[in-house]
């Protein structure tokens, strides 16, 4: 179920940050420091399970069972990266299905040809505006609660620039989306004049390493977005660390690279529930067979 909080947030005027989701060992440590919303990140859920890249390799199937999964694990509501809906508008209307009954709050479609690549890798090629119009009607039908937000995504900013991307975004809003995505916009000053147009709630993509410049978030508030979503922060903060681990054990020997932070073991049992299943042991592993 698709939890009201996230819509009535934006409703107020609150603005959002959300960290990408990798994998769930993240999932439990931004539990502890707290969000209101975490965004399941396709590349970096895909990369992490599967080690493929986002190109729409991995499958609905695949990519609802990761969303549940992180559901399950975290406190905050999910936003989820729901690619092209995986096809025509029949794999919409199962795509957003299958996401809101497996819990997830909202779901991004992006108006790239299927299989899609990744917004902030070259070759992308996007649908007609009236494609994904009607794939946008689809998604709001195919939801049971208004709760479940529909995230209308762009890519035509590398095809079309700033005129389309903004013809894009009246269209899908007319159309129904209840929060407006223009992706791999390349300046501040594309930012502001894409924001400035726009009455719906707009997302940025703060992808680190992405075409996007990475802003403060006072900024981004500035310019006029209501939800700032960071999908690569946390993978790539995370890659590094293990590379630098890695290299230092196969180099030298040493379990612990010199000057190298390491998550604190049991703070980690605590965050993943090693505390209630040892509370389970001290209750039931003396109990004689049969009570």
């Amino acid at each position: 179920m698709a939890d009201p909080a996230l819509a009535e947030k934006l409703r107020r005027g609150e603005f959002i940050v959300a960290p990408g989701i990798q994998d769930m060992i993240t999932a439990v440590i931004a539990n502890d420091v707290g969000f209101d919303a975490v965004y399941g990140t396709g590349y970096w859920l895909t990369a992490s399970a599967f080690g493929l890249p986002d190109a729409g390799i991995a499958s609905v199937t695949q990519m609802t069972d990761r969303m549940a999964t992180l559901v399950r694990s975290s406190n905050a509501p999910v936003i989820a990266d729901g690619d092209t809906g995986h096809g025509g508008l029949l794999n919409v209307h199962h795509t957003v299905r299958a996401f809101e009954a497996a819990g997830v709050t909202a779901i991004q479609i992006e108006d790239q040809q299927f299989p899609k690549k990744c917004g902030h890798t070259p070759f992308k090629r996007v649908v007609t505006p009236d494609e994904m119009v009607d794939k946008i009607k689809v998604a709001r039908d195919a939801r049971r609660s208004a709760d479940f937000l529909i995230i209308a995504r762009t890519d035509a900013m590398q095809s079309e620039g700033l005129d389309g991307v903004r013809r894009r975004m009246d269209a899908y809003a007319e159309a129904g989306a209840d929060v407006l995505f223009p992706e791999a916009l390349g300046s501040e000053a594309e930012m502001r004049l894409v924001c400035g147009s726009l009455d719906l709630p707009v997302l940025a993509n703060m992808a680190t390493g992405g075409i996007t410049p990475i802003l403060p978030v006072a900024t981004l508030k500035d310019i006029g977005f209501a939800i700032a979503i960071f999908p690569a922060l946390t993978s790539l903060v995370a890659s590094a660390a293990v590379e630098a681990a890695l290299r230092t054990l196969r180099g030298s020997g040493d379990g612990t690279a010199p000057g190298q932070d390491v998550f604190d073991f049991k703070r980690f049992c605590s965050l993943i529930g090693f505390e209630d299943v040892w509370a389970f042991e001290r209750k039931w592993a003396a109990a004689p067979a049969g009570e």
